[in-house]
């Protein structure tokens, strides 16, 4: 196939590609903005592959996608804001990127005629729950502007589906971690933090509670839908590792060697969730296959950041400036 990736430069959509030249003889285009969270050494790697194209461009901006998008046979939607405590700042731009963008690209691949079109969105829209988790039936109730605005975004590429017929699947995916992760993300913010000689803040109790789920896992989950999923349809994607933020936080601290003395505890933050919890029966009718341990994909993570300052050390004074 030949594939278009939006967002294909940032943490998610960098490590998708990376799996699909590996695992695959697709052809794949990377349109991507460049937006502070993403960057092209993340795709350096590729600059050789003869399968393997990038594109600058911003997914609102109609005509630069038109140009691109054309002559693919499917489309991989990463592109998006995705940072809750910066939505609660400027909640525009999120609805600029992940509701019109979202609506431009369905647009111009009903018109570019692709065979399958993959939206890849968050657990985060179906809001909290206490017990049990969430089926793909579950009525969205998102508690802050980058959750709404991906739940809009959702609803926007099924009603493609609906009205013109363009072959939308969505996945909604839990808390992710991994290589190539931008340093505002709690695991590598913690384990950057840390190795910088920082302390890490845990929000109110630290109770609060996450399904964990490793970039690689998800990345094989998202190839399966691609290709095996129904038209039409939502899949839900765990690691079903649900740790408190707590329990996260310890074992960062305990990779690196280090003591509870490095944690801080600070007030909660607003429209903070209490708890995710997705089921994904749906995904293991497809033939998903059991995702890793938890501590052992963290392990390899911590030990990515610390093997690569490089990558990471100059997006965190980039941050620190902005």
């Amino acid at each position: 196939m030949k594939i278009f990736v939006t967002g294909g430069a940032g943490f998610i959509g960098s490590n998708f590609v990376r799996h699909l030249l590996a695992a695959s003889d697709d052809e794949v285009t990377v349109f991507d903005a460049l937006t502070y969270a993403c960057s092209r050494a993340n795709l350096v790697e590729f600059d050789h592959d003869p399968r393997f194209r990038f594109v600058f461009g911003d997914i609102v901006d109609r005509a630069s996608v038109a140009a691109a998008i054309e002559g693919h046979d499917a489309v991989v939607h990463f592109a998006a804001e995705s940072h809750v405590d910066r939505s609660l700042l400027d909640p525009d731009v999120f609805v600029r990127t992940n509701c019109t963008g979202t609506n431009v690209v369905c647009d111009e691949a009903v018109r570019a005629g692709v065979q399958r079109f993959l939206h890849v969105s968050t657990d985060e829209v179906y809001g909290s729950i206490d017990q049990g988790a969430f089926s793909e039936n579950d009525p969205l109730r998102p508690s802050s502007p980058y959750s709404a605005s991906k739940a809009g975004s959702d609803l926007i590429a099924l009603a493609h589906h609906a009205s013109v017929g363009l072959p939308v699947l969505v996945t909604r995916s839990s808390n992710q971690f991994g290589p190539y992760q931008f340093p505002e993300k709690l695991i590598p913010y913690f384990v950057t933090t840390l190795l910088g000689g920082g302390n890490v803040p845990l929000y109110g109790d630290g109770l609060h509670v996450r399904d964990w789920l490793y970039v690689e896992d998800n990345c094989a989950a998202l190839d399966l839908v691609l290709r095996r999923g129904t038209v039409g349809e939502i899949y839900n994607v765990a690691g079903h590792n649900e740790r408190t933020n707590r329990q996260v936080t310890d074992a960062v601290v305990a990779c690196l060697g280090l003591d509870e003395s490095r944690v801080v505890h600070v007030s909660d933050r607003p429209g903070h969730d209490r708890r995710y919890a997705v089921d994904t029966a749906k995904l293991t009718a497809l033939g998903a296959t059991p995702t890793r341990e938890f501590e052992a994909a963290l392990d390899a993570t911590v030990g990515w950041y610390v093997d690569h300052p490089h990558w990471w050390q100059p997006l965190v004074t980039s941050v620190r400036n902005r």
